[in-house]
């Protein structure tokens, strides 16, 4: 996550340090919206929509992305200090949809989730005292990436990191991808909790409606190709179809049109029988009896354990953790792991811990904004910062939170962040940090941060500095500090 210019670390010892905080799954310390205030946030929404049409106050629907939901100043909630000057809000305001007043605050209910799931967040990357652990819940939750773009998402795209990843990250890989694909925040994003069979008792109602099928499957093809298996894994298209036959009855209560059928508190996942496409499904050679509910559970649980899979996580954790380009021997070390515990996580962490590829003394990785910004805020030893600031840096460097722009997360290689314009904008930024931590020596700082990575010509830089603002800002966007 980045060192602190506190001193708090790792010691003598970093593997022992790292390995000692496996099973120390991190929390947030913050009490955490609920699933029921999402939906009632959303319900809100509607009903003020309604009303503002029945008045002729509201033309087309227009959501708001919650990357622009804030016009701060962008560094204005820094620790004490001086404040540095920012333009202002004009281009985002200027950017908004006008909408009446009413419809505003409705909004702003899902918003103010939004902004406290991302202080939570921030919090604990600022705070933990198991940073790896924190940074794996940072890992699974782009793996298993949703988009808070949207009514019903808004709100609760955040609390999956928070109620299925982060609980299940000393777990079996199955469990995690069980919670993650029954999470509202899934089912919405990929259009799962409308999917009814065409042969099920509500499908063949609507067939005979005249009305068009409403079998999807967004889920099923993200479930293999990015969450399980894996690109050119060996599923084909039908398998994809037979797969998202088997997921339908998968949906969320308190939403659907179809709510008669989807009995529990708002926000819960349901299986609702009635949506249910009947009969057996064959899915990559090996046929799944009709048995409900218990069918898609597993195929789920075979996918998760298959060996495609295991390579294809191997394969991600490689490169974020060594190189851009994994290193085939670390890929293999923990596709082996993976593969002997069935998916136990703990087992694939010391696995990967165990690489010597993992602790090269050359810094590989290149920094995305979301590293980039919590081991700035880290260094200068800050604790805590508004959750405005944070969805203003991020929306600014280009890696809003929990927004990419596909089901496949955000890019964990070097050419997707480091083009001139973004490193323009993490200058930019460096330097508003800089400004509002004026007490800072960075040529005593610099050591700390960096270590044996500290080259003498970024040592040079920041001793000939014109102030230690500027000194502070060279040391953040240094070549050793944009890598990890």
């Amino acid at each position: 996550m980045g060192a602190r210019g506190d001193g708090r670390g790792g010691g003598n010892d970093p593997r022992g340090w790292v390995e000692a905080q496996i099973g120390a799954v991190p929390q947030p310390a913050a009490d955490l919206p609920s699933r029921a205030g999402v939906v009632q946030a959303i319900l809100d929404y509607r009903q003020e929509r309604r009303e503002l049409k029945s008045e002729g106050l509201l033309g087309p629907a227009k959501v708001m992305p919650a990357s622009m939901a804030t016009g701060a100043d962008i560094m204005s909630s820094l620790p004490a200090g001086s404040q540095p000057a920012a333009p202002g809000p004009a281009q985002m305001d200027a950017a908004r949809p006008k909408q009446p007043e009413a419809l505003k605050a409705a909004r702003s209910e899902e918003r103010e989730i939004y902004l406290r799931l991302v202080g939570a967040r921030t919090d604990a990357a600022l705070n933990s005292n198991s940073p790896f652990m924190e940074r794996m819940a940072h890992f699974w939750a782009n793996h298993f990436a949703v988009s808070a773009q949207g009514e019903k998402n808004l709100g609760f795209a955040g609390l999956l990191e928070f109620e299925a990843i982060r609980p299940n990250l000393d777990k079996r890989f199955a469990d995690m991808v069980l919670a993650v694909e029954q999470h509202p925040a899934m089912l919405f994003y990929l259009d799962q909790a409308g999917s009814i069979g065409p042969n099920s008792q509500v499908g063949g109602r609507v067939g005979r409606n005249g009305k068009t099928r409403g079998l999807n499957e967004n889920l099923a093809r993200e479930i293999l190709e990015l969450h399980t298996l894996g690109v050119r894994s060996g599923y084909t298209q039908a398998d994809v179809t037979e797969f998202a036959r088997a997921l339908t009855g998968w949906s969320v209560a308190g939403l659907n049109p179809n709510q008669r059928f989807l009995q529990g508190p708002p926000g819960s996942f349901v299986f609702a029988e009635a949506f249910h496409e009947p009969g057996a499904r064959t899915i990559m050679g090996k046929t799944y009896p009709e048995d409900g509910e218990a069918q898609t559970l597993a195929v789920l649980e075979d996918v998760s354990v298959h060996p495609a899979t295991a390579h294809h996580i191997a394969t991600k954790l490689a490169r974020h953790f060594a190189a851009d380009n994994p290193p085939p021997a670390m890929v293999a070390r923990i596709e082996k792991a993976f593969l002997k515990s069935r998916g136990d996580l703990p087992t694939v962490y010391r696995a990967l811990i165990a690489s010597p590829e993992a602790w090269s003394p050359e810094n590989r990785k290149f920094r995305t904004p979301w590293d980039w910004t919590v081991a700035s805020l880290r260094a200068v030893s800050t604790d805590q910062v508004k959750p405005e600031m944070v969805v203003s840096l991020l929306q600014q460097l280009g890696q809003p939170v929990w927004r990419p722009g596909s089901p496949a997360g955000y890019d964990d290689i070097a050419a997707s962040w480091a083009a001139p314009d973004a490193l323009v904008r993490r200058v930019e930024a460096a330097q508003r940090i800089a400004q509002a931590n004026t007490g800072i020596d960075a040529r005593a700082l610099a050591p700390h941060i960096l270590g044996a990575s500290l080259t003498p010509a970024t040592a040079t830089a920041i001793s000939r500095a014109e102030s230690p603002q500027t000194g502070l800002a060279l040391m953040l966007v240094s070549p050793e500090f944009l890598r990890r």
